[in-house]
């Protein structure tokens, strides 16, 4: 396995606020345990509106800090090499830019835990941000498995 050269992940979705965070914190956390080294996880978004405060909070209870994580435009990533390119919603997927240097590129959509009607309270969103914090994880951690098997092939 090559410990010299760490994988890079690009993971993408809409606002790059909740499930594109989450998805880059459980792979840049998992990566280690998973891979036997470190990856570089980077996320961003069509129409990025900053990182999600609950995002922020679910993650933590799972003891992943995600709080200097930024919320960034995808234009900025266009042009560089990632092993692979992740979209974790629909609406990512059919608006992602090509990325040529990509090995591949892989969809995976979670639910939106976000209230885009702003009418739920926190405590009322909390429940849908944990469960998609932990099918992130569930997929995260399959998906760093499959990894790890290709690497090691």
């Amino acid at each position: 396995m090559n410990t010299t050269t760490p994988k890079r992940y690009l993971v993408l979705c809409t606002g790059n606020r909740c499930r594109s965070q989450m998805a880059h914190g459980w792979l840049n956390h998992l990566a280690l345990e998973l891979l036997g080294h470190a990856a570089e996880v980077r996320s961003a978004g069509t129409q990025p509106h900053g990182v999600h405060p609950l995002s922020v909070r679910v993650m933590n209870e799972a003891g992943i800090d995600i709080a200097d994580h930024t919320s960034d435009h995808v234009d900025q990533y266009t042009g560089q090499d990632f092993d692979a390119v992740i979209t974790v919603c629909d609406s990512a997927k059919e608006a992602c830019p090509v990325f040529p240097g990509a090995k591949r590129t892989i969809h995976h959509a979670f639910d939106d835990p976000d209230d885009k009607t702003g009418t739920k309270t926190d405590d009322e969103l909390l429940p849908t941000f944990r469960r998609v914090r932990d099918e992130i994880e569930t997929w995260a951690r399959a998906f760093l498995a499959e990894e790890s098997t290709a690497v090691s092939a």
